[in-house]
């Protein structure tokens, strides 16, 4: 009773009313009477409702003023953002969905409380997020707040992909391929224009090239990288692969061939990792001869058309290997940034069969086109015999491969970060591309084109890898 009797005098004092000393007993009564007991009372319960949807209304005032963010996405690629109920004090939230999601093929789950999807749409896009929180009634008008959610296009998707100039001196296809046996091997090799040279309508500087002798029982791979900086390099990529295979068509030594053989034939059932020192001096002069008629020939063709020779740097590197009674024999040479891997049988091991022109010349590169290269005392470490029981893979590439994949020279040499080249190429990749290395694989050439246009940021130059299996 003392509550409604201060209320009462509360009201009074507000209105100017003094109270006479005379009039005590009968603010009693009138704080008893029934009426004005219940006038108070639904004056209190008014008071409470005003106040609990002043909380409620504030509440939800709060949650659409509060500044948050969610994740960004990328166009094509899987997305998954947690909304943070704990973290943004979202509790009393009693029910939340998202309007416009599915226009993007995403969805949010009350379950998990996580928005997921691959985008389809790129933007710095509104989302609307609608909500009811505790207290409100089950039939009561969502509120609604928008957040912001970015995302942003597909890398691949800015790049241009124009054609080049097929009336162009030397034109040649953007990208090549081809699958053939080598001998008791098979050979994958694809050739890809890189996205920098798509992006402005210029050439594929990369090339190879490659021949199994059925006569002699060798086989030849070749793959060179034109210079970006020398305006026709992809014809001298090009003819750097034509003259190697010329030159072991016409001009390599027959006799050498069967000095080889009868090497071999000589030290049957015995363990054999090299050759004699006076037959490895011969191969390598050989090699030697290789190389120097592929450098005239491209000096030549330079002369012949008027142009400068620096106009058609290529790297090149090349590989002939062949069965024989103790496994195989492998002759190799490399000039520039281009390597030549073997992996063991088991893939427990590997060995590279050149050494890459990097470092030494502060990040640049030798070219077969170079007159200085054949005057070096390291010319004869750029040749390589090798004589191995067997090998899983053999594998001719160009820096568009080795940059993005092993990132530094010295990964080269770790047969970890070889092991997940060949995961890779399995299929464990963004695009499931995955190389089936089987003699009857069907289309093995398409899917590693496909598999070239592997995403690497930064990295767009052209890509060019030969794998012998």
């Amino acid at each position: 009773m003392s509550e409604i009797k201060a209320y009462i005098q509360a009201i009074l004092l507000k209105n100017n009313y003094t109270l006479a000393s005379n009039k005590t007993v009968f603010l009693d009564e009138f704080v008893a009477d029934e009426t004005n007991i219940t006038l108070f009372n639904q004056i209190k319960e008014n008071q409470q409702l005003i106040m609990d949807r002043w909380l409620l209304k504030n509440k939800i005032d709060d949650i659409k003023s509060q500044v948050i963010s969610i994740p960004n996405g990328t166009v094509g690629k899987i997305y998954s953002a947690k909304i943070e109920i704990e973290k943004w004090q979202w509790n009393e939230i009693a029910y939340l969905e998202f309007e416009g999601l599915e226009d993007l093929n995403l969805e949010y789950s009350n379950k998990t409380e996580w928005i997921t999807g691959t985008p389809t749409k790129s933007g710095d896009l509104r989302l609307k997020i609608k909500f009811r929180i505790k207290g409100e009634s089950d039939d009561s008008i969502l509120n609604e707040k928008i957040i912001s959610l970015v995302i942003n296009p597909d890398p691949k998707s800015l790049w241009k992909d124009i054609e080049s100039d097929r009336n162009a001196p030397y034109w040649k296809e953007d990208a090549a391929a081809e699958t053939n046996p080598l001998g008791d091997r098979h050979i994958v090799v694809a050739s890809k224009r890189g996205r920098s040279h798509a992006n402005v309508g210029s050439f594929r500087e990369d090339d190879f090239a490659c021949k199994y002798f059925e006569d002699t029982g060798w086989s030849i791979v070749t793959v060179a990288d034109g210079a970006g900086s020398a305006k026709l390099s992809r014809q001298g990529s090009r003819l750097a692969c034509q003259k190697t295979i010329e030159f072991f068509e016409t001009q390599f030594s027959k006799e050498l061939i069967t000095e080889m053989d009868t090497f071999f034939k000589d030290h049957v059932g015995e363990e054999i990792s090299d050759l004699s020192q006076d037959l490895k001096i011969k191969v390598i002069q050989e090699l030697y001869k290789i190389t120097l008629y592929v450098h005239n020939e491209i000096v030549s063709f330079a002369k012949s058309t008027e142009d400068n020779l620096k106009d058609f740097h290529s790297t090149l590197i090349f590989c002939l290997f062949k069965k024989i009674p103790a496994g195989y024999i492998i002759l190799s040479f490399g000039v520039g940034d281009c390597p030549i891997a073997l992996l063991n049988k088991e893939v427990s091991d590997i060995s590279l069969l050149n050494w890459l022109d990097v470092g030494e010349y502060g990040g640049g590169t030798r070219f077969i086109t170079m007159p200085e290269i054949f005057s070096s005392d390291k010319m004869s470490s750029r040749f390589n015999v090798k004589i191995v029981k067997d090998f899983s893979y053999l594998m001719l590439m160009t820096d568009g491969i080795y940059d993005p994949k092993f990132v530094v020279e010295a990964n080269l040499e770790k047969i970890e970060k070889w092991k997940e080249f060949l995961f890779d190429l399995d299929g464990n990749n963004e695009d499931n591309i995955k190389i089936d290395f089987q003699a009857d694989s069907v289309k093995i050439d398409e899917k590693l084109t496909k598999w070239l246009d592997f995403w690497s940021p930064g990295n767009h130059d052209d890509r060019t890898l030969a794998i012998i299996f």
